[in-house]
Parts: C-alpha cells; sequence; structure tokens
C-alpha cells in the first residue's frame, strides 16, 4: 500500500487554486522532500503539461509526456470504460464495463479510436520519439487531476513494465474512492486537494478550469523548453 500525501486543509473543497499553473507549483513545494537525483517527471497531456511543467521547473528535473488515453464510452465522450497505454494494451474498468452492456462491435470501435488519438497525440507532441529509459528510476507521474483514475492506473501499469523503481502519482485534486483503488499499485500519492463526496469534478478546484488545445500544450512545452529533455 503507498502513502497518500495531502493538505487536510484543502479536503472536501472546491476552487481552491487559481489555475494548473498554481497548482503544480503547490504539488512541487510538497514533492521536494521526496525526490532524488534520478527522478523524472511524466506529464499526462493535456490538462497535465501545465501542472508538470511548474513541478519539472522548480524542482529542476527533466520532463516527458506520458499518453494514454481513456476508451470512450459510445456517445459520451467526457467519460470511458478503460484506458489504453502507448504500449497499446487496454484496461477496462470491469463493473461500468459490465453495466454498459456493449456490443462486442462497440467495443473494438472505441478502443480502435482511443488508438488512433493516442498515435496522432505521441507523433504531435513527442514527435514519434522513443520512450527515455526509466528502469531504475524515480518516476513522478502528473495529471491535473482524477477523475475515475484509469488512465493514471494505466500509466502506472506501464512505468511498472518498463521496470521503475519507485512511483509517485501527483495530482492537485482527485476523489477519494479514486485515491483507494490507486493507492496499492504505487509508492505514494500526492493529492493536494481530496474530495470525499460525490458527484466530482476536477474543474471544480479551480478557478480558472478549461480544456487545453493541442497548440496550447505545444506553445506550453517550447516555453518551459521541455522538447529539449524528450527522447532515451
Amino acid at each position: 500500500m503507498g502513502t497518500l500525501v495531502e493538505d487536510r486543509s484543502l479536503r472536501n473543497q472546491r476552487y481552491v487554486f487559481k489555475d494548473r499553473a498554481e497548482a503544480g507549483r503547490s504539488l512541487a513545494q510538497k514533492l521536494s522532500h521526496a525526490i532524488s537525483a534520478d527522478a523524472m517527471v511524466f506529464a499526462i497531456p493535456a490538462g497535465g503539461v501545465p501542472v508538470a511543467c511548474e513541478v519539472a521547473r522548480d524542482l529542476k528535473l527533466s520532463m516527458d509526456l506520458m499518453i494514454v488515453r481513456k476508451v470512450q464510452i459510445p456517445g459520451d465522450p467526457e467519460a470511458g470504460f478503460g484506458a489504453i497505454g502507448p504500449d497499446g494494451e487496454v484496461i477496462l474498468n470491469e463493473k461500468l464495463f459490465r453495466q454498459l452492456r456493449l456490443t462486442e462491435k462497440e467495443i473494438k470501435q472505441q478502443v480502435e479510436e482511443a488508438r488512433k488519438v493516442l498515435l496522432a497525440r505521441n507523433q504531435l507532441f513527442r514527435k514519434g520519439k522513443p520512450f527515455p529509459q526509466v528502469k531504475d528510476r524515480l518516476v513522478i507521474l502528473v495529471d491535473d487531476g482524477l477523475a475515475s483514475g484509469f488512465t493514471m492506473t494505466e500509466a502506472v501499469r506501464f512505468m511498472k513494465k518498463r521496470g521503475a523503481k519507485k512511483i509517485i502519482v501527483a495530482v492537485p485534486t482527485a476523489p477519494a474512492e479514486s485515491v483507494d483503488r490507486l493507492l496499492p499499485n504505487v509508492d505514494m500519492l500526492y493529492c493536494l486537494n481530496l474530495r470525499t463526496f460525490s458527484p466530482f469534478a476536477v474543474a471544480e478546484a479551480y478557478e480558472n478550469w478549461y480544456d487545453l488545445t493541442d497548440q496550447e500544450v505545444i506553445s506550453m512545452l517550447k516555453t518551459y523548453d521541455i522538447s529539449m529533455n524528450l527522447g532515451p
């Protein structure tokens, strides 16, 4: 079981961060006591990029992108019943999967759509470069928040498969249910704004929150000169 680090003063609060950048700086403060010389930050696009950029800059760590994609529920693009990782492996939310009663054709179609988006984002953001070596390293996986937590679960699985020595998940906000599900699979989980009530929405942690465009992500990577760290 991993260790949870939270800010108890922010528990069950809404609109506690001005924006993703402020949340990233707050995370960096907490993380400063847990990093090592071999640590590397991985941002989950798109929302995780501005958070991770601040973490990487403040802690003077190299950064790359961890591109995973949720497998969307047909007719509800904001929700997913699973996730797919860089190696093409798919994990499913078994409880939700059973409730949806999707046909084999629908499942295959949604998985293929997720795979296409993942490959396109890898080419757009990382230019198709090889994934960096993480064997025997500390990796810090950063997003702007957890919802169901299945995309982050897939990211953790991938890092374990690649031989990461220690895995830290760092997010500004998350529901307690998702944190409890993820904790057994990581070494540490930093969540500043833990919420124990429902419904939960990542956006409610931020005064200023919106969906980032691909161009905004690319611009951020250039601004922080993150692109120089991509590759093995």
